[in-house]
């Protein structure tokens, strides 16, 4: 027996071709409530992929170290621009 087709809706965002793509943002829930949800689960998901493992190592922290250190980077780059043509003397 054939697996039946996933809706569209149901898929995730890996799974979307491109011409389905509307369809599936369409089918998103966008309210408050619905965005915390969506970051709730995904943190869940890093949390049980990566850090809540029986033999576990540092690839999820460093994952989340360097993740953090490039959205610093990318929130300061403005400032460290300027300062880079700014002229000392």
């Amino acid at each position: 027996m054939a697996d039946r087709p996933v809706p569209v809706v149901e898929k995730r965002l890996m799974d979307v071709k491109l011409g389905e793509l509307g369809t599936w943002m369409g089918g998103r829930d966008f309210t408050p409530n619905g965005l915390l949800s969506s970051v709730r689960r995904g943190y869940e998901r890093y949390y049980n992929k990566y850090i809540n493992v029986k033999k576990g190592g540092i690839g999820g922290l460093a994952m989340l170290l360097a993740g953090y250190i490039t959205l610093s980077y990318v929130w300061e780059y403005n400032h460290i621009k300027h300062d880079r043509w700014r002229k000392y003397h």
